[in-house]
């Protein structure tokens, strides 16, 4: 089971890259590099969200 810390970064990480992809936005290098750190020990999640219209 995932300790509590690791599975709010988990959250986050996927939250934040829902609303990047919802909203069309792209993200500099820096900003994928914490995402990828932020990402670490997840493993493989679906991220789901809804184009914005």
């Amino acid at each position: 089971m995932a300790a509590p810390l690791a599975d709010a970064r988990c959250t986050y990480a996927a939250d934040w890259t829902a609303t990047r992809l919802r909203w069309h936005l792209t993200a500099d290098r820096a900003e994928k590099t914490v995402l990828d750190e932020l990402a670490q020990g997840c493993g493989q999640r679906d991220v789901e969200y809804a184009p914005a219209d």
